[in-house]
């Protein structure tokens, strides 16, 4: 069984619990991080050098970084489900995920850090305008995109939809302007009409604040 390591209000968690969940591998999972803390011990910064969630551990193979495990276990348990199986779909399921990662990520990462995990008198004003800026542009070439294709890899849903559907559903939960992105809007109401989607995602609430956060993160833990 695979051995998750990470708190399910973590986003990079969310996008591993989702996929385990979408292929029906069986798993469990360890609080770690935040504050459960445990991520500066020994033990786990054998696994992650770096201290940071999610890890997992499948057998002899032990890893981190989100996206890189997503792959992974759409490669070893998703073949032709999660991962496109014709190269056409695999090159595009690919350059959406390094999009997500390089293009959108940043800008929610600091809207996020100044809205919901600041105190108030700590929120970098300008931090939260940039990155407005930023999630603005990208979601409109998201939403280009989707304009012209039913999923991020074309026609099927894959991991190219992961990575991206668990950040814009917390992006969205976020007090910050947003795009006028129709069809990305209508992508996501097909997202969140998944089931293993509700299980590993929108059955942790979206915090508005850092107490709200605190909370969350014990309740469902």
């Amino acid at each position: 069984m695979i051995t998750v390591w990470g708190r399910r209000n973590s986003v990079n968690v969310q996008k591993v619990l989702w996929t385990l969940e979408e292929l029906d591998v069986p798993y469990t999972r360890e609080n770690i991080g935040g504050s459960f803390g445990g991520n500066r011990d020994p033990d786990f910064l054998a696994m992650n050098p770096m201290g940071l969630v999610p890890v997992i551990r499948d057998g002899d193979v032990t890893m981190f970084e989100s996206n890189a495990i997503v792959r992974y276990l759409t490669a070893r348990y998703g073949a032709g489900l999660l991962r496109p199986q014709d190269h056409r779909g695999l090159a595009m399921a690919e350059q959406w995920m390094e999009w997500q990662q390089q293009a959108f990520s940043p800008a929610v990462a600091a809207i996020f850090m100044n809205t919901v995990r600041s105190a108030p008198e700590n929120r970098n004003a300008a931090a939260v305008a940039t990155g407005e800026k930023q999630a603005a542009e990208a979601l409109r070439i998201a939403d280009s995109w989707l304009a012209r294709h039913d999923w991020f890899a074309g026609s099927a849903f894959s991991f190219g939809d992961i990575v991206m559907g668990a950040l814009l559903w917390r992006f969205m939960g976020l007090d910050c302007a947003k795009p006028d992105t129709p069809h990305l809007l209508e992508w996501l109401e097909s997202i969140e009409a998944r089931e293993p989607f509700r299980r590993a995602v929108t059955a942790v609430p979206r915090a508005k604040n850092l107490a709200d956060w605190n909370r969350i993160e014990k309740e469902t833990a």
